[in-house]
């Protein structure tokens, strides 16, 4: 999954400020983008044959000091509307917002079940990064799971297949802040994967890259070629500063 939604609450991160450019080039060598409503509607080419994340869950920015207050954006209609393939919601466990996110994402699962749409949770700590370990992903991804997620999206975590015990529907691992290196991130898929994760989701590891396909190729023979993270490094180290040229996009009918 390559997540380009960070804007909902972000603003114009940096390397995503025209969200068409960043997207396009990495369209052949994602599953799935992650995007809100206005992204879509704005800087997805209807031709691209792209199965759409759609976030629908927001209502607070950087700005403020507690991220958890979130709301429903985009109703389960407009996400059919918009023909998206599934939709996602952050939950913030331990969070003063708690209740009202957990709440949000169970009336979310009722209505994806009325429309046959999969919701995926993402188990967000807001600024309180120590929260990612073990003890507290698994509390977060198992609730997740008991209220109805379809998948879950979290973080690495060391002793992060005991989170995937606790978790009775598939994870997904988020990327985070950029990490140091490129060996930072293939090291962090592959142990994901390794231990149990069905795939990632990552976006500022990619596109803030000075060479973001080469990232993305990378991934992809991690997740769906078996590569280990030396292989990935090899991969990239390969691919850089090649020329990639987007000649022959994935085409679909209209997805509006």
């Amino acid at each position: 999954m390559l997540a380009c939604d960070h804007g909902y609450f972000m603003g114009p991160t940096r390397r995503l400020e025209n969200p068409r450019s960043t997207i396009s080039p990495l369209v052949p060598y994602a599953d799935v983008v992650s995007v809100t409503r206005g992204i879509l509607r704005t800087s997805v080419d209807p031709e691209w044959d792209m199965p759409i994340l759609l976030r629908v869950s927001g209502g607070t920015s950087i700005l403020q000091e507690d991220l958890s207050n979130e709301g429903i954006t985009t109703s389960m209609r407009e996400a059919v509307r918009l023909n998206a393939t599934a939709v996602s919601i952050s939950i913030f466990v331990g969070a003063p917002n708690e209740k009202q996110t957990l709440l949000n994402l169970g009336k979310l699962v009722d209505e994806g079940e009325e429309f046959g749409m999969p919701v995926m949770a993402i188990t967000a700590v807001g600024k309180e990064l120590e929260k990612r370990d073990d003890r507290y992903l698994s509390l977060a991804c198992r609730i997740a799971a008991e209220l109805g997620a379809h998948m879950v999206k979290t973080y690495y975590c060391e002793n992060f297949s005991r989170v995937v015990e606790g978790c009775p529907v598939p994870l997904v691992v988020a990327g985070g802040p950029k990490l140091n290196t490129e060996a930072d991130v293939f090291r962090l898929v592959y142990n994901a994967i390794h231990e149990g994760a069905v795939g990632v989701d990552m976006g500022r590891n990619i596109w803030q890259n000075d060479n973001p396909v080469a990232v993305i190729k990378a991934i992809n023979a991690i997740v769906h070629e078996g590569a280990n993270d030396r292989e990935a490094l090899d991969l990239f180290n390969r691919s850089k500063g090649t020329v990639e040229e987007l000649a022959h996009p994935r085409q679909s009918k209209s997805r509006r």
